[in-house]
């Protein structure tokens, strides 16, 4: 891989992670039009480039994303002596403070555990392309729809730790290559009567540390193996291209993301996969090499 091929992968990468048209589908196109060899590098690097769009997020809601709940629950009596009448009210004040980390902790649950028990499986599916093209047509199927089944948002939009869950159940979904986790987890909000534009923030949100432990384990892994950890240093400029070319182009796709849902819903996101995953199908179909 190259200084042009990293960019452009990277491109791909920043423009689609957070939209709900699968990421892994594109870095297969982007990786067959390039003519990149599926090697083991590029594998990590397109892990590793993930941190680039996870900074975005944090970058772009930080004054949210690192706020602190100064509105603290009433006091009121809780059995028990002076001393662990205090005690409880510290603790409890103590967890209420950080209670939108605690809700991205809930969300982040079910995937984490899925992961661990089902981690063997999940990257035999990321293997196979057939699964993500007819992924890709289903999904893009279900989100035509997806606006007049799920669109009818509560007037209480407050996170709260039902919702959060329930989202992060629905995010186990997007473990099958070719869903997409901004999708599922856009669609799970709204389940639970989030607003579009409410339930994408959360989505965004839930990426960081999704992502962030998702990336930071495989970069575990193959640091703990001599000869790949010597792969990364000798390909540290890529990587640091890599990011910085995903971070802000991840802004941008944020920003188009939020205003272009807001306005028109998920219709136009739901043709545009279909085309990409019958795209694809037409190009295995072909005898085009697509493997990952």
């Amino acid at each position: 891989m190259n200084i042009f091929e990293a960019i452009i992968i990277a491109i791909v990468e920043g423009l689609t992670e957070f939209l709900p048209v699968s990421s892994t589908g594109h870095m297969i196109i982007a990786q067959a039009l390039l003519g990149v060899e599926s090697s083991p590098f590029v594998k990590a690097f397109t892990v590793i480039i993930q941190f680039g769009a996870i900074l975005s997020v944090v970058i772009l809601y930080w004054k949210r994303f690192f706020r602190l709940n100064n509105t603290l629950p009433d006091k009121h009596t809780h059995a028990g002596s002076p001393v662990n009448t205090k005690k409880w009210e510290i603790l409890k004040r103590l967890f209420w403070k950080f209670d939108f980390y605690w809700k991205l902790f809930i969300a982040v649950i079910p995937a984490g555990v899925i992961g661990l028990l089902l981690g063997d499986y999940i990257d035999a599916m990321l293997e196979s392309v057939i699964v993500v093209a007819i992924m890709l047509v289903v999904g893009g199927i279900f989100m035509l729809y997806v606006d007049s089944w799920f669109n009818r948002p509560s007037a209480d939009q407050s996170m709260t730790w039902k919702r959060a869950l329930k989202i992060g159940f629905f995010q186990c979904i997007a473990m099958i290559p070719g869903v997409s986790r901004s999708m599922a987890t856009i669609v799970g909000g709204m389940g639970t009567k989030l607003s579009r534009k409410n339930a994408a923030e959360f989505s965004f949100f839930l990426a960081v540390p999704t992502m962030a432990a998702a990336a930071g384990y495989k970069l575990f892994q193959l640091l703990q193996d001599p000869v790949s950890s010597e792969m990364l240093r000798e390909n540290l400029l890529l990587l640091l291209i890599g990011n910085i070319v995903a971070f802000f182009v991840a802004i941008f796709a944020i920003r188009f993301f939020i205003n272009f849902l807001t306005r028109h819903g998920f219709r136009a996101f739901g043709i545009y996969r279909i085309i990409v995953g019958s795209l694809l199908l037409i190009c295995m179909l072909a005898g085009v090499d697509l493997s990952m």
